[in-house]
């Protein structure tokens, strides 16, 4: 889009270059005679030069892509929401609308598109299920007493080793004083091998959830505990064994453990964590995409269920750019001032690579 500054310096030009050419082209009685060759000649210097001014001079970013906010993740995703509203999709294609919404924070978006996702399926994907129930429950936790508790139970009966389903299960389980069926379910996932800080808090709900069987704490406190501890990070960085077998099958996961440099002062308040996997051969659109809490250090592994474009995902061999960024906007789209981290990384090859947060977004 061509800007308002631009069209009037135009106008002005136009005026300029008319007030000089006309005295030079115009033939009067008493006057000398035309001097169309001045004429033309004036008409470069002042249409050239005016506009080399301005590129100069002027504090317009002449150069940026215009393709840059096409391929923000808003962009993309609102895209795929409109191709899916003109045609029927599979359900692929509302999974990952579902999962983009998540980490744009669009929860009822969400839910809307993991519902879709459901039918799509007859009734027969958990990880429909389980992000629905999910949606549900980040946009308000009490969901967990009824319709995301209903389809979380569902989702367990499909994939008894869905980490997430499990984890929602347990802290619904806890929330309706169902203490063995939300121990079984921690002790499950303790089972998993999750990462430090995940392991820490399913510790602490067994600890409380024993010393409530056993008469040693108030009628209230593992579901006080479960219900105050960030479940959705929790859950988030849990092992999920089927999301595991088809990272597997699609050629490889990337996997960080993401710190702060002590160098960086971290903005105070609770902030967002975007980790974007990128292609650094061909600029554009991310990837693979998760939104987390800004705690650390934390690690995560992104696989191809990450992805927000359906066929743009990595693959075993990749060279990729693994990139965290604490959004102190709240939205994924980078600001100036948020702190970040960008490492390279060879998808099947590296293993648990360390990314440190230790740059400032210009």
């Amino acid at each position: 889009m061509i800007p308002g500054f631009v069209l009037l310096a135009a106008a002005l030009t136009v005026a300029g270059v008319a007030l000089i050419v006309v005295p030079l082209v115009r033939q009067t009685p008493a006057g000398p005679l035309p001097a169309p060759w001045t004429a033309l000649a004036a008409a470069g210097v002042l249409v050239v030069g005016s506009a080399a001014l301005y590129v100069t001079w002027s504090n317009w970013a002449w150069h940026a892509q215009p393709s840059a906010s096409a391929d923000s993740p808003q962009s993309m995703v609102a895209r795929l929401a409109r191709r899916l509203e003109r045609e029927p999709g599979n359900l692929e294609d509302w999974l990952m609308l579902g999962r983009s919404y998540v980490v744009l924070q669009e929860y009822a978006l969400a839910a809307r598109a993991y519902e879709r996702a459901d039918k799509v399926s007859d009734g027969k994907s958990a990880e429909a299920l389980t992000g629905e129930a999910e949606a549900l429950a980040m946009g308000d936790q009490s969901e967990l007493d009824g319709r995301a508790g209903q389809l979380i139970e569902r989702a367990l009966l499909l994939q008894p080793d869905s980490g997430k389903a499990l984890f929602y299960g347990a802290v619904a389980a806890a929330r309706r004083a169902d203490l063995p069926v939300a121990r079984q379910r921690f002790v499950k996932l303790l089972a998993m091998n999750p990462p430090d800080q995940v392991r820490t808090f399913l510790e602490q709900q067994i600890t409380a959830i024993d010393q409530r069987l056993n008469g040693q704490a108030g009628p209230g406190a593992a579901a006080a505990g479960a219900a105050g501890a960030s479940p959705a990070q929790a859950a988030a960085s849990t092992p999920d064994a089927g999301a595991a077998a088809s990272a597997g099958d699609a050629g490889g996961s990337v996997r960080v453990k993401i710190t702060v440099s002590p160098g960086l002062t971290q903005p105070a308040g609770s902030f967002p964590l975007f980790v974007f996997v990128r292609d650094p051969a061909h600029p554009g659109p991310p990837l693979a995409a998760r939104r987390l809490m800004s705690e650390f250090p934390q690690t995560i592994e992104l696989t191809a269920k990450d992805s927000m474009i359906a066929g743009r995902t990595f693959r075993r061999g990749d060279n990729v750019a693994v990139v965290a960024r604490i959004a102190r906007s709240g939205t994924a789209v980078g600001a100036s001032g948020d702190p970040y981290g960008e490492i390279t990384y060879r998808v099947g090859k590296d293993g648990l690579a360390s990314l440190v947060i230790d740059h400032l977004t210009p």
